[in-house]
């Protein structure tokens, strides 16, 4: 049980909240409602291993980064609590699950599969080679919106699927380029590349903003697109208006609230857009 409860430390799995909702935002938007409990259970469980895999496989590829990092360094594989066999191991216990999710799903995305998995387990090493490396994040947990769609359609032949993809790339990347902050010492010191190491943090949080207006205008796309009634819009006011509290919180020379910014708006982002959708497709 300890070494259970240090793994889902490690992993973050309260955080799963930022996927899942964009997640299941694709599957109601698919399916005019609510899908079946089959699809459902099975696009729940193909999410938790993805993230699981991900978080897994970035836990002991940046095991030797994170040792020496003081904001990372007292985390359980780090400092020596949780053996990096074991995050390997279910890691790939992690991938099994998500093919056998995908089995369960269509033959559509059993197909995609493997690209998805090779997105996921790639992104741990992209800060190694290019400063891209938080639209990889972005377009890697984007898919979750479109694989989604397409666990309940079988295709992805609907624009609604890739603005969602674009709603959910380009917010992961805004937020990720803040959270990127803290660390442009350390990487540069560690030839690390990110964009606040390589431009500057001011230049980072600008593209952050840029970012999350490219997400308001995907969503306001999605909208459109599906004819939502207006709890869909009140909904995307508030996230709005949560994305600029978001900014506000984060300056160049003050990185102090930044926790608060990445966690808890995000948070309240993901699960307002989801609530605000479905009760938009019912009150048009």
């Amino acid at each position: 049980m300890r070494a259970i409860k240090l793994f889902l430390e490690t992993i973050k799995f309260e955080h799963t909240i930022f996927a899942l909702p964009f997640a299941y935002l694709g599957m109601v938007l698919a399916a005019k409602g609510w899908p079946t409990w089959h699809q459902f259970l099975w696009i729940t469980v193909a999410m938790v291993a993805a993230r699981t895999l991900a978080m897994a496989v970035n836990r002991v590829a940046d095991l030797p980064y994170d040792r020496k990092n003081p904001r990372t360094a007292m985390r359980p594989v780090p400092r020596g609590d949780l053996s990096p066999r074991l995050v390997w191991a279910i890691a790939l216990l992690s991938l099994l699950l998500f093919f056998l999710a995908a089995w369960q799903l269509n033959p559509f995305v059993l197909k995609l599969a493997p690209l998805a998995a090779f997105f996921l387990i790639a992104y741990s090493y992209t800060k190694r080679f290019t400063w891209l490396t938080h639209w990889w994040l972005g377009l890697t947990d984007g898919a979750a919106a479109a694989g989604a769609w397409a666990a309940v359609t079988g295709h992805l032949a609907h624009p609604t699927p890739w603005l969602l993809w674009v709603a959910v790339t380009f917010w992961i990347a805004g937020f990720d380029l803040i959270y990127a902050c803290q660390d442009v010492e350390f990487d540069r010191a560690e030839g690390l590349k990110s964009i606040p190491a390589r431009f500057g943090v001011p230049v980072a949080l600008r593209l952050a903003k840029a970012c999350h207006l490219i997400t308001l205008a995907a969503l306001l796309g999605v909208g459109l697109v599906e004819g939502l009634g207006w709890p869909y819009w009140a909904g995307l006011l508030v996230v709005g208006g949560l994305l600029a509290y978001e900014h506000s919180l984060v300056k160049p020379h003050d990185l102090s609230k930044v926790n608060v910014a990445f966690f808890t708006v995000n948070g309240y982002i993901s699960v307002i857009t989801f609530l605000a959708t479905f009760a938009g497709l019912f009150l048009k």
